[in-house]
């Protein structure tokens, strides 16, 4: 059985709409994945509204809905009070994301909905809304079976190995990931051991080459980091995703030169893409 992967949002940081970015988009993370029978969501971004009334247009597909989260960061939640199945009565969103330090997770959900940032309270929505916070390890969710990993990135992310339920991953989703930190923390071997086996890899691909001396510590990997460890997991394709804001279609088209540059130098096969909004992906 394949899976259906769908992108809504694919921007890091900020949305950055305009005529600048209309190739490979402007809103943030939202990523859907489809077995055929039940949609899984991951991250909601400012994409996720986008998705949701897809979702509605589907009919009964928009009554029992799941989003996990990877991060609580705000490009990977803002677009949530603006996800059409929470105002729909008798639907059930739930909502999975990393255990949280701090505040709950289900705390910080309530927060994006606060009255002094937004109208309508969490309190006053039609839809049922479960809230679970999550480990890294194994579990089952929607019908997927998912792999979680912690990722290098300031506040508790995790990345996701996603795959029919009993069966193996084919779709792996770790945005937010700084590679760099990763070598110096001596976490790459688990990474490359995580992706090994998986056909798509959407990967964090924020910054080209020498943009990350400025940038360390920021939780984010470059281009040619991301085909490197494609690489060495023996990768099928690579989605170079959470595209910088300040990158526009132009530079984007760049970055993936860099990143096929990369490539040739290490050796390899591996198909590498640029994450644009409307694409849909099968593995």
């Amino acid at each position: 059985m394949s899976l259906t992967v769908q992108l809504w949002g694919t921007r890091g940081s900020i949305p950055t709409p305009g005529p600048d970015t209309i190739r490979y988009g402007g809103n943030t993370a939202c990523v859907s994945v489809s077995d055929g029978d039940t949609t899984l969501i991951l991250d909601a971004g400012t994409g996720i509204r986008r998705c949701g009334r897809h979702l509605e247009r589907g009919g009964p597909s928009a009554q029992r809905v799941t989003v996990l989260l990877s991060h609580t960061h705000w490009d990977h939640l803002q677009g949530l009070p603006f996800f059409p199945p929470l105002y729909r009565a008798g639907s059930h969103v739930t909502i999975l994301g990393p255990r949280q330090p701090g505040p709950s997770l289900e705390s910080v959900i309530h927060g994006q909905m606060a009255p002094a940032v937004f109208p309508v309270p969490a309190a006053a929505l039609a839809s049922r809304v479960t809230v679970t916070e999550i480990d890294a390890g194994d579990h089952e969710v929607a019908g997927f079976s998912i792999r979680a990993i912690g990722l290098c990135h300031p506040g508790a992310t995790l990345g996701y190995a996603i795959g029919p339920a009993g069966g193996a991953a084919r779709l792996a989703y770790l945005t937010d990931n700084e590679l760099g930190a990763s070598i110096g923390s001596g976490r790459w071997p688990a990474f490359v051991r995580f992706l090994q086996g998986t056909d798509t890899l959407v990967h964090d691909a924020m910054y080209f080459d020498a943009e990350l001396a400025g940038r360390v510590g920021w939780g984010h990997s470059s281009a040619s980091e991301a085909v490197q460890v494609a690489l060495e997991a023996g990768v099928r394709r690579l989605v170079l995703f959470h595209h910088d804001p300040s990158h526009d279609d132009e530079t984007l088209d760049r970055l993936l030169e860099e990143a096929e540059r990369s490539r040739v130098r290490h050796g390899g096969a591996l198909d590498i893409t640029i994450a644009a909004e409307d694409t849909t992906l099968h593995c």
